[in-house]
């Protein structure tokens, strides 16, 4: 006979988990923060860690010591005084906490989470009289957490499977006339830029809400400066077109009138032009047994991107859980007929939508 599951015991166990998992979060924030990681390439004692990164011995011993116990950097011999132990990154660990190029780079999901914390007392208020947090109020760290969590994405597949794998679109962007290209909610310039050294002729307008990415995307443009152009402004007010594309990478479901946006980026497609959207692969219908990419999203929504938008004064507030059948909707209500593309992502589902 199988004994019964206390379920107030998994629970505990499971939440004393989650627990520890946060707080570690916040601990690779400090990390990432300070350059902690960076320094830790090279075998260091605490002290000389202080000294390298600028900070207190104490706190870089503690910190030392706690990334140890977790897991995530080595001690060459624990059995040493204290400050005579070293501590290293593996080459591994390194490109998973400090490699912000890499596939692999997570650094970036602490800084959204300090990003959070931030808010939580206006949270609790918003919960409690229905308003919203703005997106500023969350700080440079979720701005520059969400671009650094999305960049390698861009750096690595935009221009070199994502938009090949779109034969229409590809070769419109590789032929004469140059193409212009729209890119909507382009936050700090990372997928406005891929496209650019992807496509040599294209020229890129990207367009944000938040003047802060806008001025953070502007400083970046380089050696791309003659063909990208960064403007703050809303995704309803466009720039005049035509443009052969109109690219939306993770924004539509913080629009707070997803399909006035919608409608607006068809008015400023070229003939024969398409929008690219890109948000979140979830199931396509509420239920039991939601995986952990869909888990992980409801809790992004409940945190940052439903308040954000409720700060908007909406017509719609969908949250960070964007199902597919929404997005038809809101198509079909833009006059657009929308197309789910075989492209392989383990976060975002891609669409393509073009004018009915």
């Amino acid at each position: 006979m199988t004994a019964s599951v206390d379920r107030r015991e998994v629970l505990a166990e499971r939440l004393v988990g989650q627990l520890v998992g946060a707080m570690n979060l916040f601990c690779v924030y400090l990390g990432v923060e300070l350059g902690l990681y960076v320094h830790l390439r090279t075998p260091l004692t605490a002290p000389e860690l202080a000294k390298a990164a600028g900070i207190a011995p104490r706190y870089a011993r503690e910190w030392l010591e706690q990334q140890y116990a977790s897991g995530l950097v080595d001690c060459e011999d624990p059995s040493l005084p204290e400050d005579a132990r070293r501590y290293s990154l593996s080459a591994e660990h390194a490109e998973v906490l400090s490699d912000p190029d890499s596939p692999f780079y997570l650094g970036a999901h602490s800084t959204q989470l300090a990003g959070i914390a931030r808010v939580i007392p206006a949270l609790v208020q918003a919960f409690r009289d229905g308003s919203g947090v703005p997106y500023a109020a969350y700080g440079q760290e979720i701005r520059r957490g969400i671009a650094a969590g999305n960049r390698p994405m861009f750096l690595h597949e935009l221009g070199s499977s994502w938009l090949p794998s779109i034969p229409a679109v590809d070769e419109r962007l590789r032929k004469q006339p140059a193409a212009t290209v729209l890119d909507l909610g382009c936050g700090l310039g990372a997928s406005s830029l891929a496209i650019a050294r992807a496509y040599p002729d294209v020229r890129v307008i990207g367009v944000d809400l938040d003047a802060d990415s806008i001025a953070e995307a502007a400083a970046s443009t380089g050696d791309l400066a003659d063909r990208i152009t960064f403007v703050a402004g809303s995704a309803v007010g466009l720039p005049e077109g035509p443009f052969e594309l109109v690219t939306i990478f993770e924004a539509l479901h913080d629009m707070g009138d997803p399909v006035s946006v919608l409608r607006a980026a068809r008015s400023v497609l070229a003939p024969g032009g398409a929008v690219l959207v890109a948000d979140e692969r979830v199931a396509d219908t509420f239920g039991p047994g939601a995986d952990l990419v869909e888990r992980l999203n409801y809790a992004y929504s409940v945190l940052h991107c439903l308040p954000a938008t409720l700060a908007e004064a909406p017509v719609e507030a969908n949250g960070t859980v964007l199902r597919a059948p929404t997005v038809r909707r809101w198509a079909a209500s833009a006059g657009l007929e929308c197309e789910v593309l075989p492209i392989e992502n383990d976060f975002w589902r891609f669409y393509l939508l073009r004018p009915t």
